[in-house]
Parts: C-alpha cells; structure tokens; sequence
C-alpha cells in the first residue's frame, strides 16, 4: 500500500472527501498521528485510507477550516437537491412500496 503525506494546501476532492466521511464533526487529539518525516522533522497529520493508499494529511488550523468549509459546501448542495426534490408530488402508500415486497 502506498503511502501519501499531504498538506493541506495540495487537497483534492477525493482526499476532503474522505476527511469529511470519516471526521464529521472535526478531528480529536486522539486521532492525530505524530511522526518525524524525511528531514527529521516532527510531523503531526490525521490518516485517511482508499483501496490503495494511505493519505497522511498534515495537521493544521486551515485543515479544520478547509474541512469546515468544504462541509457547509456539501451542506449547501444537499439542501438545494432537497429544495428541488420536494417539488415533485409524492407516493401513496401503495406506490412507495418496493415490488419485491
């Protein structure tokens, strides 16, 4: 498995997305990892795993604000598709049933 350190400057999409997933409602000092990098210099980070990699992303005041605010951003984006969502009429009972019932 391969594994990635990030700092938060250099996050995509998938990366924030799996931060926001897996860290809801922020990260807590247990979840921090500390280790010395390269250069011998201590590094705090949070993990985060897809099938193939291990992303270690860098701890810092903007990470949580980042999380934060691409958060709200999917907040924002949900609350629209639930706006638009309830426009259209809704089933009886008889019609919300699964057929495999």
């Amino acid at each position: 498995m391969r594994r990635v350190i990030v700092d938060y400057k250099k996050l995509n999409k998938e990366i924030l997305d799996l931060l926001v997933d897996k860290f809801p409602y922020g990260y807590e000092p247990e979840d921090i990892i500390t280790f010395r990098n390269a250069q011998n210099e201590i590094i705090e980070a949070v993990e985060v795993r897809t099938d193939d990699t291990i992303y270690l992303v860098k701890v810092s005041k903007r990470l949580a604000d980042t999380m934060e605010s691409f958060q709200e951003d999917d907040n924002d984006d949900f609350d629209d598709e639930e706006k638009e969502s309830t426009d259209t009429p809704e089933l009886s009972d008889e019609e919300d049933q699964d057929e495999d019932y």
